[in-house]
């Protein structure tokens, strides 16, 4: 899936601006961003469900997805629900389907408008899984998931990517629930990409630094900073080593990393 120059406008309102990316097959990209970022919309135009204004978005071969507001039909039991995707698809794989209910004791008599959130979400990617994708668009899919059942769908997600080599774009404004499941991180904030990178080098390439109030930072770049009387406290992208005792860096998470990437721009913006 590749976008370029990607734009979407409401009237005088711009849900996507200049948006370039790229998610590859065979892994799992991050698609992340405060409420209203625009993430809802890209997932809705790489599913054919939007057309852009502006640019252009490809999406290659066998496309699934599970929308945000996890669209069943609420007197199908979920029986109904597998045999209805086994039918509406030639690509299904019912022993996979079947498999994953089983995984999580989905009581398959039970109407999906009597299964509790998390559970009627969990339906809602096992009908997606199951088509055997080339392209998995999720809009927060993990959301109302209690524990036990999120970790189940992360495995499912990432055993279909091992066995098909999809391309996964999975959106979540919790940054702890992609944590061991991404590795690319695509931030987008009020409609622009504002970070495109594998993980693992955001990782690698950012250090917090807290540290006396007057350290120098050379010629690292200051992603975002706050100084108290004494105190500098720093997230910094490297441009080099780091010339500064061990106790005064550390490497950040993907949520510090998220949170610090967003508050900069607004105070751009501001």
């Amino acid at each position: 899936m590749r976008a370029r120059g990607l734009g979407v406008r409401y009237r005088r309102d711009r849900a996507l601006r200049d948006c370039s990316f790229e998610v590859a097959p065979g892994g799992v990209t991050a698609l992340v961003g405060a409420n209203g970022a625009g993430k809802s919309t890209l997932l809705k135009v790489a599913a054919g469900l939007l057309r852009p204004t502006e640019g252009t978005l490809e999406v290659g071969g066998e496309v699934g997805f599970v929308a945000q507001e996890k669209p069943l039909y609420r007197e199908f039991t979920v029986a109904d629900m597998l045999e209805f995707g086994k039918r509406a698809n030639p690509r299904w794989d019912d022993r996979y389907a079947q498999e994953l209910v089983d995984r999580v004791n989905l009581p398959r008599s039970r109407k999906t408008g009597r299964l509790s959130g998390g559970q009627r979400a969990y339906v809602a990617l096992v009908l997606a899984l199951a088509r055997r994708p080339d392209v998995l668009l999720l809009d927060e899919p993990l959301a109302e998931m209690d524990p036990v059942t999120r970790e189940d769908a992360v495995r499912s997600i990432m055993v279909t990517v091992a066995e098909t080599g999809a391309a996964v774009l999975l959106s979540s404004h919790v940054v702890a629930d992609l944590a061991g499941v991404c590795d690319r991180l695509l931030v987008l904030d009020r409609g622009e990409v504002r970070l495109d990178d594998p993980v693992d080098e955001l990782v690698d390439g950012h250090r917090l630094v807290v540290a006396p109030r007057d350290t120098d930072l050379g010629a690292h770049e200051v992603v975002q900073s706050r100084t108290g009387e004494r105190q500098l406290t720093a997230l910094v992208r490297l441009r080099g080593p780091l010339d500064l005792p061990d106790d005064q860096v550390s490497t950040p998470n993907l949520d510090e990393l998220v949170v610090a990437y967003l508050r900069r721009n607004r105070a751009v913006t501001a």
